[in-house]
């Protein structure tokens, strides 16, 4: 397979079984080759992949090659998390945001508005006001989902609709749209062993800014009061932002409650309270 997709014999069998698998080129090179079964899937990542590189801010692992259901991409030697690198990486994620997109919820060029997070569907549906859109394309599909799967009763639901009903108050105030990873656990931050992060598994839409930060904050990060604090020296926060850190995070426990049950939904209900007691 990366043989077809990058045009370069292979000589090294995969490093394990799988996706994503490591594999060597003939030329040495290492590379990383990736299954998505999902219609759009690969075509949504490449093109969140390539959205991000072309804001020359935060690397990304280069896309050598790919076709429906594989892609290739460049493997990123890893090293350990270190407090100059978080500074940096901190700076980069400001003008990552910084370069902007078109619309809230807009797609990255080439990439479909049916995409993912993760394994959970996320439709990148155009909006301009972010309380409306994040209500509606980012909280309550995935309450319904995970109603829908059992993870939260249905009478559980009525706590995140009177969240959305007070976004508008609760939300800070307005900004142009930033261009997000959108799925930036710490995971998906990979420390490079030459001192440079690089992003991998985007999400990437058009979006508030301060969702990537929460959600780093969500399932940790190394380093994470350095990340901020290289953001806070690019692009300083709004006022009073780490009461709303709770609000972004929303979206993602909610789309672990769809993925991974009543654990992440009694989190987004936690969560969700201390919203409503503000």
């Amino acid at each position: 397979m990366a043989s077809r997709l990058t045009g370069r014999p292979v000589t090294g069998a995969p490093a394990g079984s799988g996706s994503p698998a490591e594999v060597t080129l003939a030329c040495g090179t290492r590379v990383m080759v990736k299954r998505a079964d999902a219609p759009g899937a690969v075509r949504a990542e490449v093109a969140g992949l390539r959205w991000l590189a072309a804001a020359d801010a935060v690397r990304v692992p280069a896309v050598l090659g790919h076709d429906e259901h594989w892609m290739v991409t460049e493997r990123v030697p890893t090293g350990r998390p270190g407090p100059e690198a978080a500074l940096r990486f901190g700076q980069a994620l400001a003008d990552l945001h910084a370069a902007g997109a078109p619309r809230l919820g807009a797609p990255p060029p080439d990439g479909p508005e049916d995409a993912f997070i993760g394994l959970a569907p996320m439709r990148n549906t155009p909006g301009t006001d972010w309380p409306r859109w994040y209500a509606e394309h980012r909280v309550l599909p995935y309450v319904r989902g995970a109603v829908d799967r059992a993870a939260l009763e249905p009478g559980e639901a009525a706590v995140f609709e009177r969240v959305c009903a007070r976004l508008p108050e609760l939300a800070g105030p307005a900004e142009p749209p930033a261009r997000l990873h959108g799925d930036l656990w710490h995971g998906n931050v990979l420390w490079g062993a030459d001192g440079e992060v690089r992003l991998i598994d985007p999400a990437a839409h058009g979006g508030h800014r301060e969702t990537d930060l929460a959600m780093l904050q969500l399932f940790g990060c190394p380093h994470l009061d350095r990340v901020l604090a290289g953001y806070e020296e690019r692009a300083p926060l709004a006022g009073g932002w780490p009461e709303r850190v709770g609000v972004h995070q929303l979206f993602p426990l909610l789309v672990h409650a769809v993925l991974f049950g009543r654990g992440y939904a009694e989190q987004a209900l936690t969560v969700a309270r201390n919203a409503l007691a503000r």
